[in-house]
């Protein structure tokens, strides 16, 4: 890595940042890592080995990209989000390389649609994210998911396509039962409480 500057941003000199992109505070690029322009990266944020981050992408604080994790335009992630190595953040719901004449299609020719993750969320090693659902605050969608509809917040997703099987708290955990409708972390003893599908912390 190079030296950080004086607002302790360090960028790999392999790593390609373009100079419109912003950066904040404590944020570490690594090797090949590309930040497209008018990308904007908050604070104290770490993009892994060949991570990748579309133009005019937003990214929150405390975000970790781990390495090959591709978050295509114009995703939006909260703060503390985690994407974990070679997983995708999808942003063409009908992808063609030609329109149906033949051409080669340019930028003029679709419309690119967003994934939005929610502040503290986790995708997990090779998931997907078909845009343009939501991930919500807090939920842990399992390596090798492919997310196609909305998970709630708090949510544990598995599968293809993706289908909640649980509860997770803010550690990650799995939350266990407690009774009327009173979820508990195992990790911390914090307790959440269910009503109509929907998690909320107690």
């Amino acid at each position: 890595m190079t030296d950080a500057t004086p607002d302790g941003v360090t960028v790999a000199p392999t790593a390609d940042l373009d100079p419109r992109a912003t950066v904040g505070a404590g944020t570490r690029v690594w090797h090949l890592a590309q930040i497209r322009e008018d990308a904007q990266l908050g604070r104290n944020c770490n993009v892994g080995r060949g991570a990748y981050v579309g133009p005019g992408v937003t990214i929150g604080d405390n975000v970790k990209l781990q390495n090959h994790a591709l978050v295509y335009e114009p995703a939006r992630l909260g703060d503390g989000v985690f994407v974990g190595p070679a997983a995708v953040l999808t942003n063409d719901e009908y992808p063609r390389a030609v329109t149906p004449d033949g051409r080669l299609k340019s930028g003029d020719d679709w419309t690119a649609v967003g994934v939005t993750i929610g502040d503290g969320a986790s995708i997990g090693a090779r998931a997907v994210c078909i845009a343009p659902v939501t991930v919500g605050r807090w939920a842990l969608v399992a390596a090798g998911a492919v997310v196609t509809k909305d998970v709630p917040d708090f949510a544990l997703v598995v599968g293809v396509p993706a289908r909640r099987i649980g509860w997770v708290g803010k550690a990650g955990h799995p939350l266990a039962a407690k009774g009327d409708g009173v979820w508990v972390c195992p990790q911390t003893g914090s307790e959440y409480s269910e009503t109509d599908g929907v998690l909320t912390e107690a």
